[in-house]
């Protein structure tokens, strides 16, 4: 289906914003400029050239000195009163029960070098933040052309009902509105289920698209995902040039989005009434009696059918791609003006859809998909072959974009003169929208987003978290960053094995153009049905580095902190990046089962990694030794479970064998174990201070850790065990997300009705 559009008289609107990124909100009042030859750069006229160097694209901010030092200072302290501690305890060892008292001691000695592990990481803080006026005063023409390099946009799903199809529609309607020039990135959706509700669902999404998008170039609108922008508590001013137009547009859109909910909705029902009909009418055909058909009432969808046959369930169906909107023309497209069919007047707005694509991977019993990772190897061969972007940006189906310069934000880093060539990916920090005001379950994370990533953020950069990242395509081609990159074509070639890609020539001839940046146009597409197809088949990946030293790794739970790894152990550098307001949002856990499933799954991956040949320990030289130290902590943290679960029981064993391991003298003791956990305190404070934090951020974090250790960490143990002895080991699951009951991302209960459910809120409420 080829993107709708309409040409018009009028000129032609501006969709992008006028404001640019804040430099430094209130949050981060103790942050202060890293480089004084940043400050003189940024004063430039015009952020042009200066001395024919390029100018910079982004800022980088430290901690401000009073504060950066105290905290050094304080983790010294702690060290020193750590070994003094030891060093006490080994030269006074009495004890009840001199057993009991070995094991408190290599616990406490395993929590001081995990502590030290951890806080040295952290003592070299650095915010990025992108300077986007600069990118556009370098990239975007004044014809409205742009410069800006290729994009392809993977977003994944794999069940219509633990991810909402709602909100995966709505992170496409995101996509696809953002501040990106339309010609210049592409959007492959993975259905891993194979299922026609999710097919016809993203056609419904791209016939919605056709208004929702002009809509939001036309007024500026933010955020871009429709659910979350219609029941929003609060907006900023309008940015718009249509003021006068703008409580119609947004009466009318709203009730288009509603129509469009209510089709969504009905689309299961839709779908099993049609199968039903047309399986009545070919009941006589030998086969046909369980089939899942399609609109037309004529083609057996190739999928998974409602009512699962043999080859036509989930894990067992052929390859389906379909491009739903067609690369749009180099040149702008006006849209209708106003008439009774149409009522919103689109003739000074560009109304080009960007490339939408749909993918169902083939699956077939025997093999092993690899799950998301899998999912998203498939996209990369098939985005090679049809628009081979030399960036790429991955969504999890249940997170939209939140601000529609996310793209620009990442590309200043990707493009930066000083270090962008050797940036492998850009990580921005998970946000959640349906989480309770206290966070009780931790879904935020925020002492790891907003504390520890940006101490990584000073070595050689954060890791890969999942979702919300951009990447070099080439990186994940397992190609060398230009810094260790050799000059030697012989050698280049020869680390690139026999059949190390596949079989696939159109793939393989593709490579050189997706490690050309500058490339401004999308190459032709001139591969057939039956490349594509070969490219998503169970059996290409047979005997290549797919999984392995090509694209997301396989076989570890934890497959985006592994790919991230690899990347770091080949010399490529990684960046932090945190806007206002976020860039991306998401859908939290539904409750706390859901999030345990989650943490289960981080910690035995982690200690999956440690031991296997991706081991911190085991990299080469190009991985920075800070970084080895960070992710060491990363792969190692549940082994503390043995240790607090130890010290739970030895009240139990006191009360019950009257021994008292406790050391003696008992006073000298306390008194060190107090100074110990005061330090940390203090520590922590200045800590959330200056990562510009709460303090019940950090009683959460604290909270979620005992919980963590206590509930989840053994299992992961336990998995690693299993694991060891040939077994399978503990099962991970899809985290189910929630619909909530407001049509919003969050509740909102009825201002014009008493006790219903309807979530209607006045017109008076309207923005």
């Amino acid at each position: 289906m080829a993107s709708p559009a309409a040409v018009g008289g009028g000129r032609l609107a501006d969709p992008l914003l006028a404001a640019d990124v804040v430099v430094v909100g209130a949050k981060d009042k103790y942050w202060v400029p890293a480089d004084e030859r940043e400050i003189l750069a940024s004063q430039s006229s015009g952020g042009g050239e200066q001395d024919g160097r390029a100018p910079l694209l982004y800022r980088t901010f430290r901690v401000k000195g009073f504060f950066i030092n105290l905290y050094r200072l304080l983790t010294l302290v702690r060290v020193i009163v750590v070994i003094l501690f030891f060093t006490w305890r080994m030269r006074h060892r009495d004890s009840d029960a001199m057993w009991l008292w070995w094991i408190s001691v290599v616990g406490d000695l395993w929590f001081g070098v995990t502590w030290l592990l951890n806080q040295i990481t952290k003592l070299k803080p650095r915010k990025c933040v992108p300077s986007i006026s600069v990118l556009r005063e370098q990239l975007d023409q004044p014809d409205g052309g742009s410069d800006l390099p290729l994009l392809d946009v993977f977003i994944n799903t794999v069940d219509p009902v633990d991810e909402p199809m709602l909100y995966t529609m709505n992170s496409i309607l995101s996509i696809l509105a953002t501040d990106y020039p339309v010609q210049k990135y592409a959007t492959y959706f993975s259905d891993d289920g194979g299922s026609l509700v999710h097919y016809e669902g993203l056609l419904l999404t791209a016939e919605f698209a056709a208004s929702w998008v002009p809509f939001c170039r036309k007024h500026c609108v933010e955020p871009r995902a429709p659910e979350s922008y219609f029941w929003a508590k609060m907006r900023g001013e309008y940015a718009g040039s249509a003021a006068k137009e703008f409580l119609d547009d947004h009466r009318r859109m709203r009730a288009a989005y509603e129509e469009f909910k209510a089709r969504l909705d009905g689309l299961s029902a839709v779908i099993e009434q049609r199968s039903e009909a047309c399986n009545r009418a070919a009941n006589e055909k030998e086969g046909c009696g369980n089939a899942t058909w399609m609109a037309d009432g004529s083609t057996q969808w190739q999928g998974t059918w409602i009512k699962p046959a043999k080859g036509h369930r989930k894990g067992h169906h052929p390859a389906i791609l379909q491009v739903m909107l067609d690369q749009p023309s180099k040149d702008p497209e006006l849209g209708m003006a106003a008439s009774s069919d149409h009522p919103l007047d689109f003739s000074a707005v560009d109304v080009r859809l960007p490339m939408l694509v749909y993918i169902a991977r083939e699956k077939r019993p025997g093999y092993d998909h690899q799950k998301k990772a899998g999912a998203m190897n498939v996209q990369l061969r098939v985005s090679a072959l049809l628009s081979n972007a030399p960036f790429i940006i991955n969504f999890d189906g249940d997170h939209y974009i939140n601000h529609s310069q996310a793209f620009r934000a990442a590309m200043c880093f990707m493009l930066d003169p000083r270090d962008g060539a050797d940036t492998a990916f850009v990580q921005f920090p998970q946000r959640f929208d349906d989480v309770d005001p206290t966070d009780r379950y931790c879904n935020h994370n925020r002492m790891f987003f907003d504390a520890t990533l940006l101490g990584l953020n000073g070595i050689q950069g954060p890791s890969f978290v999942g979702t919300g990242c951009m990447f070099r395509r080439v990186a994940l081609y397992s190609a060398d960053p230009p810094r260790w990159r050799s000059d030697d074509a012989k050698e280049a070639k020869a680390s690139h094995r026999p059949n190390m890609f596949g079989k696939s020539t159109s793939f393989i001839n593709s490579m050189p153009a997706a490690a050309n940046q500058e490339r401004s146009v999308p190459s032709p597409a001139t591969v057939g049905e039956a490349e594509l197809a070969d490219a998503m088949t169970c059996a290409y990946e047979d005997g290549t580095e797919w999984g392995n030293d090509v694209g997301w790794v396989y076989n570890i739970a934890t497959e985006d902190v592994v790919t991230g790894f690899r990347l770091h152990r080949t010399g490529w550098r990684s960046t932090y990046c945190a806007m206002e307001p976020d860039a991306f949002r998401g859908t939290a856990p539904i409750n706390l089962t859901e999030r345990l499933y989650q943490i289960l799954r981080w910690s035995g991956g982690s200690l999956e990694m440690f031991f296997s040949r991706f081991c911190p320990l085991l990299a080469g030289r190009r991985l920075h030794p800070m970084q080895r130290v960070a992710y060491i902590n990363m792969t190692t943290y549940p082994v503390s479970t043995f240790f607090i679960l130890m010290y739970y029981f030895y009240p139990v064993m006191w009360l019950f064998q009257g021994e008292f391991y406790i050391q003696r003298p008992f006073q000298t003791f306390a008194l060190f174990v107090v100074v110990v956990i005061a330090t940390v305190e203090l520590i922590g404070m200045v800590e959330i201070r200056w990562a510009g934090l709460t303090l019940l951020d950090w009683v959460r974090n604290e909270q979620f850790y005992i919980i963590g250790t206590t509930g989840v960490y053994p299992m992961a143990m336990l998995h690693i065990l299993l694991r060891s002895l040939g077994i399978k080991g503990v099962s991970f699951k899809l985290t189910a997300k929630k619909l909530t009951g407001a049509p919003g991302r969050g509740s909102r209960s009825c201002t014009t009705c008493s006790g219903c459910r309807c979530w209607c809120p006045p017109w008076w409420s309207w923005p």
